[in-house]
């Protein structure tokens, strides 16, 4: 199955059914009188996150999607039948935006989670609603209400606990190959890995989501390289594990180019908890790595781990510090969902 994580689609309620204008003709009915009915109510247009799914291929191969129009009332008092509603169902993490792709309209986090696009037009009345004791035999009904018609986009951003950044070839799809059963392409040259890929990863019997983006270079936030396209699977992530490969020839600045390039990109994720690992450390002796961990800790402010993918030497160290962030972030929000809880007003 291919990825796809941006597309546009075009979707079109229901118009709602013209209501009806009749009279009553029966047999040995000395006075007659109105009896048109009401037309049906146009079908809507939903978005429903559910599970199973995460690309959004379907709809590159179906762009349109128009709901039913409700149908026309008739005589002796029948109402036209609803059009039926349609659904777009699309993977928990989907944002949807309005044409300008800036507007967000929606953004479905969890399974089931639904929101209307586009309500269908109401039906329009038949002349029995319009009968008053003043006008007895009304001649008039209404049509019905229009559909909306709109463009939007669909973006996806995938669930996952830990992302994983650094420079083309820094051992980020061979760490995640190394520490649960994806499979991404691995090969001695950059861009190997082209679209997202997402693993679960366990640790003291905890297990987590990693996902792994295309690497990034110098320049991606003006789009060089595979750009900033895929760093949006990474926002909604607790903590990024930052791989610097320590067989480059400067991992110093191979670093600051990450970070460079988290803050051109703007947004809350240069402020994300940060987990920094010198990997492919197999090819270095002791002395290389304690020169390099230390450099690298006078440069980022912080601690730098060690580790080979390759070996699994230090990985799961890597592990068990990425799922203490990932704890902390998760006891974060719940708090503060209870102090939500708390500031509510009562209700019975």
């Amino acid at each position: 199955m291919k990825f796809l994580d941006l597309t546009k689609v075009y979707i079109r309620s229901g118009s709602g059914g013209g209501g009806c204008s009749s009279f009553r003709r029966e047999k040995f009915v000395e006075y007659g009188g109105p009896d048109g009915g009401d037309g049906g109510r146009g079908g809507d247009v939903w978005a429903e996150a559910v599970d199973g799914l995460n690309t959004l291929i379907d709809f590159r191969y179906q762009q349109h999607f128009f709901a039913k129009n409700g149908t026309p009332g008739m005589g002796r008092q029948r109402t036209g039948a609803d059009g039926d509603d349609i659904i777009l169902r699309v993977p928990v993490g989907t944002e949807i935006l309005d044409e300008d792709e800036e507007t967000v309209i929606a953004d479905l986090t969890t399974i089931g989670e639904r929101v209307l696009l586009a309500k269908g037009g109401n039906g329009g009345w038949g002349n029995l609603r319009f009968k008053t004791s003043t006008n007895q035999a009304p001649n008039r009904a209404n049509p019905g209400q229009e559909g909306i018609e709109r463009t939007i986009w669909l973006r996806l951003k995938l669930i996952a606990d830990a992302g994983l950044l650094g420079l083309p070839n820094a051992g980020k799809s061979t760490f995640l190959a190394a520490t649960s059963n994806a499979r991404p392409k691995i090969a001695d040259y950059p861009f190997t890995t082209l679209h997202p890929n997402l693993g679960v990863v366990g640790v003291d019997e905890v297990e987590f989501v990693i996902a792994d983006i295309p690497g990034l270079i110098e320049g991606a936030h003006e789009g060089r390289g595979l750009g900033v396209l895929f760093l949006g699977h990474v926002e909604r992530c607790s903590v990024l594990l930052h791989l610097v490969d320590g067989t480059a020839d400067d991992p110093m600045e191979d670093w600051r180019t990450i970070i460079g390039e988290l803050e051109a990109y703007g947004g809350a994720l240069a402020d994300k908890p940060r987990v920094t690992v010198l990997n492919k450390i197999d090819a270095l002796d002791d002395e290389e790595r304690a020169f390099l961990r230390d450099e690298m800790e006078a440069v980022t402010g912080g601690e730098v781990m060690l580790m080979s993918g390759v070996t699994r030497e230090g990985v799961t160290e890597v592990l068990r510090a990425l799922r203490a962030r990932i704890d902390a972030d998760r006891l974060r929000h719940r708090t503060a969902e209870d102090e939500a809880e708390e500031d509510a007003p009562w209700r019975p």
